[in-house]
């Protein structure tokens, strides 16, 4: 059993990493991807061939002090109606570099708050989309849902555009807690739009929570996974509070001084995971859990569980494409994002370009190491033989890689000619485990805490 002292003694609870949603990350992002580059890699996808849909709305009714997400804060319906004929131009130009026969695997509409679309705009919207691609067979098309902001209507809206999983943002059910971020949603408004989703057919629903929120302690955060499991969640994402209030200057308003401290953040992860496991939930990677009959616990068996911007995922797609104010897209070839400011994005659109402002190429070290990164992220190993075959390095390589990281852990991780294979017992260091393989300077980037 490794103890909280061996933890800090590997700098756990003092170490900033990333969350290694890409490799490389970010901050490492240039300004060599133009939107020609991207025009350029949407005609390279394969004719026939399938992809995702990424849709950003960054605008909220309130914005959620704890929030670090690109968003803006509107009381009318005007500016979000204004960005809406941004979104269908930019599908509309995006449809002119598709290749012929692409069709969506999967569609997210995320935020912000994409719920404060109106029905007719939702329509509008969903309809933009279908003429470009059309969904598969088999399309997961999902919506972040704010109990909040969300009614009858919309839903019904929703349900006529193919919605078939919803996911909805809990947070915290303590009302202590709910003030200090900024964030009321009580139980009963949560558990309506839970019932009225469900009760228009949507088979599949997802929730976030998080730990290391101001005043949350052991007793409280039980009280809320209880009430959240009442729900019954196919999925849930247990995310780690990021407090990083030089990027996110809401974040100053969060009463700082009543946040755990590392220690206590593990404790409280431990204490929900336990709850979750406890309800027969499989673990999916670092912060997910699903019921045994979800798509990510069948990809994890299967092998297949990939970690992409939005999480942990089992679409197969190689190309996700983000469309919207500061969205980003991934390639075979590399990540391209947009603008991220509402007006520089839509005025590149009203003069007929695509706003991307930034991106990476990768390079064939860039693509070696993400596979291992994503690996570990996914599965908790590495393996060398899958790594061998798909990128044509040597076994002696791969091993290299791993004998270097592993004399940063004390021993606790396990390698042989095989790979490597991270213990129970040692997987709260995931994620710098993954930085020990990440080439990129990490020393500027202002990274959250590794727990």
């Amino acid at each position: 059993m490794v103890t909280k002292a061996q933890l800090a003694a590997l700098g756990l609870f003092d170490a900033k990493v990333p969350r290694y949603t890409s490799y490389p990350t970010a901050p490492h992002f240039g300004r060599d991807i133009s939107g020609q580059t991207f025009a350029d890699w949407i005609e390279a996808i394969p004719q026939g061939g399938k992809v995702s849909l990424y849709v950003h709305v960054p605008f909220c009714r309130r914005l959620c002090w704890f929030c670090a997400c690109r968003t803006q804060g509107t009381q009318s319906d005007a500016p979000v109606a204004a960005y809406l004929e941004t979104l269908k131009a930019e599908l509309k130009m995006l449809g002119q570099h598709l290749p012929e026969g692409v069709r969506l695997s999967r569609l997210h509409w995320g935020g912000g708050t994409p719920t404060l679309l109106q029905p007719a705009m939702m329509e509008e919207l969903a309809v933009a989309i279908k003429e470009i691609a059309p969904f598969t067979e088999d399309t997961e098309f999902s919506v972040e849902i704010d109990p909040n902001e969300i009614d009858g209507p919309r839903l019904d809206a929703l349900a006529a555009a193919g919605m078939n999983r919803a996911s909805i943002g809990v947070q915290d059910f303590n009302e202590e807690i709910q003030h200090s971020i900024g964030r009321l949603q009580g139980y009963d408004i949560t558990k309506w739009a839970a019932d009225e989703i469900r009760a228009r057919g949507v088979a599949s629903l997802n929730a976030d929570i998080l730990f290391g929120l101001p005043h949350q302690s052991k007793a409280r955060i039980t009280e809320s996974v209880q009430k959240l499991l009442s729900l019954n969640p196919d999925r849930v994402a247990l995310y780690g509070y990021a407090h990083v209030p030089w990027m996110a200057k809401r974040q100053q308003l969060l009463p700082s001084d009543a946040l755990p401290t590392p220690e206590e953040r593990l404790d409280l992860f431990e204490t929900a995971r336990r709850l979750f496991v406890w309800d027969n939930y499989a673990e999916i990677g670092i912060d997910h859990f699903a019921t045994q009959t979800d798509g990510l616990t069948i990809a994890q068996k299967a092998g297949r569980l990939r970690r992409n911007f939005q999480g942990y995922t089992d679409d197969t797609a190689d190309v996700l494409i983000g469309v919207g104010a500061s969205s980003i897209s991934k390639f075979p070839q590399g990540y391209a994002q947009n603008a991220p400011a509402t007006g520089a994005h839509t005025a590149a659109i009203r003069e007929g370009q695509f706003s991307t402002t930034r991106g990476h190429a990768f390079t064939a070290e860039d693509r070696l190491r993400g596979r291992m990164i994503e690996q570990l992220m996914c599965e908790f190993r590495v393996d060398t033989a899958e790594i061998c075959e798909s990128f044509g390095v040597s076994p002696q390589t791969v091993r290299n890689i791993l004998d270097d990281s592993a004399a940063q852990f004390s021993g606790l991780l396990q390698v042989d000619d095989g790979g490597m294979f991270v213990p129970q017992e040692a997987r709260a260091l995931t994620r710098m485990i993954a930085r020990s393989f990440d080439v990129y300077d990490l020393s500027t980037a202002g990274h959250s805490s590794a727990i």
